[in-house]
């Protein structure tokens, strides 16, 4: 490899298993020049730019971050239920928390 390219993954979670693009960009490639470029957009119609978040290794990331060597890009699908009200009907309903839910 050349200090050119970077080899990255683009990767997007699906409920039963994870699909893995393996990219190499350009040098100065962004977050969501890498969405773009792995063809996710088009196979998942459901993933929106503008609508799901963005993450290298699990950190939030915005669309305009710079990918460096070797970075996996997440695509985060939004949550089907809000933590916290469902620890509230829970609450209500007399059930016990789990271990290390507040």
């Amino acid at each position: 490899m050349n200090n050119e390219h970077l080899d990255v993954q683009v990767v997007f979670a699906l409920p039963q298993r994870q699909e893995v693009v393996e990219l190499e960009l350009p040098s100065g490639t962004t977050v969501a020049q890498a969405v773009e470029s792995s063809g996710l957009l088009q196979k998942y119609p459901e993933i929106s730019l503008a609508r799901n978040k963005l993450g290298i290794f699990g950190k939030i990331a915005k669309g305009d971050t710079v990918l460096r060597q070797g970075d996996r890009v997440e695509i985060y699908r939004p949550l089907i239920a809000d933590p916290k009200e469902v620890r509230r009907q829970r609450a209500a309903e007399g059930k016990p928390l789990k271990k290390g839910a507040e």
